[in-house]
């Protein structure tokens, strides 16, 4: 009638049944991955009070107040609690196994009004008060009872569905302290929604320390018992409870007649193993460090790749250099490095034409050039900085979760206040620094050179002609209009040769303003913006690791369901 489940499969960390009676702290027993993963669950939890909401993190809190506090507790004790519906039969269940009437049972509903607590050896007294159960419902089991429950302490719990709410705040308390649970069910209520909506749905992930109890089979015909213990089989995976069948951990679930005896005694053997063991604590906890992390999931498991690639880095400079107007002071550099360059290989006659020129247009008397022209007060359009940096706090966020997200828009946000201010002063000093005279290249003394040479021939030449002219040299036009003539032409020949060769120059001259330009609108953007968002970027890695190390296989598994 009633199938049992296989050995219960131990994971790695938990406690090792311990054959001496003295008193062990439990906390000794939280090695190996188990004090890892609480370890950093502490962590998590403090690093990441400031970012993610506290009502997030209670649950995290509670399960390490709680680890805290067990641990402080006998070691050599196993408290299991009964739970189960009206008239499911667990009181009579809690005295068959206990082999004296300690709980009542009758008629009268709901009997157990209290939770009762019966202990089959001393020094539980610091767990039942955790529980708050006073010393008036505190019993021991009949005289010299079974040696295999020593270290058992049972509580009988108010029924869960009671129609008085004190009674199932108290189930509700109780079940969240305990190190097991049995779950007495009957065959009119095994597949009660509340039961299975409200219990043992959420509480799924702690299927190796619950036991679930098919009661009142005595009042099943023939086959009907194993019918009903496979539809309750069925129930529970449905749940996502994970039975203990075939030597695979999980609940252990038992068809008796806690009235007339029938499979009490297996129960009975079930539960000594299982107490001896002195594993339960230890594997409770890591079942609510399983259903903490998977009640984390949401805050510290990104969608995809986070951060920011080369690509969004370099969009972000460019619409920085695109805001700050570097393109234009390239422009500017290059266009004020040719006319330097003509203006100082040119011919005298064409300067003096040009400056003619300036002296006639108004607004130039004061002899201010172009290049030291006051700097306007607004270089940089805000707009743009303010959605460029927008853009890339988003390319940052994408993915993250929801606290993280916020808190890298946050940091974008503080480190683009003033950025538009440090950015036109950026500007202003590159403009100072193009307006200076630029440097020359090595070929402008040549022609230089070759430009005064062309002046000196036309000088020699108009000389030579007018000493001619006034009967102070020998006559001869042909020579002085030949230098005259190689002088004006060479002149122009010169200036236009040096107009070609300087535009390559020219061109790498603008480039580089741009190029500084941008660079240092970038290194302002990447101190004030990229920076804050990378500390806020690896401050998530480091709780994701710390995530990572909580879930463990166990959480995975918890998050993924």
């Amino acid at each position: 009638m009633a199938r049992r489940s296989g050995g219960r499969r131990r994971e790695d960390g938990l406690a090792e049944p311990a054959g001496a009676e003295e008193h062990v702290p439990i906390g000794g027993a939280y090695g190996g991955p188990l004090r890892t993963r609480l370890d950093a669950l502490r962590e998590l939890v403090g690093l990441s009070s400031t970012r993610v909401e506290s009502e997030t993190l209670a649950e995290a809190g509670r399960v390490l107040d709680e680890a805290s506090a067990r641990q402080r507790l006998s070691a050599r004790h196993t408290v299991v609690a009964i739970a189960g519906a009206t008239g499911s039969g667990k009181s009579t269940l809690f005295n068959a196994l206990a082999q004296v009437p300690l709980s009542e049972t009758g008629l009268r509903r709901p009997t157990t009004s209290a939770p009762i607590a019966c202990s089959w050896s001393e020094g539980s007294a610091g767990l039942l008060d955790r529980l708050a159960i006073p010393p008036r419902l505190r019993r021991r089991p009949l005289a010299g009872g079974a040696d295999e429950l020593s270290g058992l302490v049972l509580v009988d719990l108010p029924d869960h569905d009671s129609a008085m709410v004190r009674h199932r705040e108290q189930v509700d308390r109780v079940l969240a302290l305990v190190d097991a649970v049995i779950w007495v069910v009957d065959p009119e209520k095994y597949a009660d929604a509340a039961l299975h909506e409200r219990y043992l749905r959420p509480l799924a992930g702690h299927a190796e320390i619950t036991f679930v109890v098919l009661n009142q089979v005595d009042r099943l015909p023939g086959e009907a018992a194993d019918q009903v213990l496979d539809d309750l089989r069925r129930l529970l995976d449905e749940d996502g409870m994970a039975l203990g069948e075939h030597g695979e951990p999980g609940a252990t679930v038992l068809a008796l007649s806690a009235l007339s005896g029938d499979g009490v005694d297996e129960l009975r053997d079930v539960l000594g193993t299982f107490v001896q063991e002195r594993t339960a604590p230890a594997r409770r906890l890591a079942a609510d460090v399983d259903a903490a992390a998977a009640g984390l999931r949401a805050a510290y498991v990104a969608e995809g790749l986070t951060g920011l690639d080369e690509r969004a880095r370099e969009d972000f400079a460019d619409r920085l250099a695109e805001a700050v107007g570097a393109k234009a002071a390239g422009e500017a550099a290059e266009r004020e490095w040719r006319r330097h360059a003509i203006r100082a290989c040119g011919t005298p006659w064409l300067r003096l034409w040009r400056w003619y020129e300036r002296k006639r247009l108004p607004g130039n008397g004061s002899g201010v050039s172009p290049a030291t022209a006051p700097v306007e007060e607004e270089l940089t359009a805000r707009q743009r900085v303010e959605q460029a940096v927008r853009t890339v706090a988003d390319a940052a966020a994408a993915g993250l979760p929801a606290p993280w997200a916020q808190a890298v828009r946050e940091a974008a946000v503080r480190g683009a206040d003033g950025l538009p201010e440090a950015l036109d002063d950026l500007a202003a000093r590159e403009a100072a620094a193009t307006g200076k005279r630029p440097l020359r290249p090595a070929w402008w003394p040549a022609a230089v050179l070759a430009q005064m040479s062309m002046t000196l021939l036309q000088v020699y030449g108009g000389l030579w002609l007018v000493g001619q002219i006034a009967d102070l040299l020998e006559p001869g036009l042909v020579v002085p209009a030949l230098l005259m003539a190689a002088g004006i032409v060479g002149g122009p020949l010169v200036e236009w040769a040096c107009t070609a060769a300087v535009r390559g120059p020219a061109r790498r001259y603008g480039q580089d303003a741009r190029r500084r330009l941008r660079e240092a609108a970038a290194g302002c953007g990447r101190a004030r913006v990229l920076d804050p968002i990378a500390g806020e970027l690896m401050r998530y890695r480091e709780v994701r690791e710390q995530y990572a190390t909580v879930a463990g296989r166990g959480g995975a598994r918890a998050a993924g369901r």
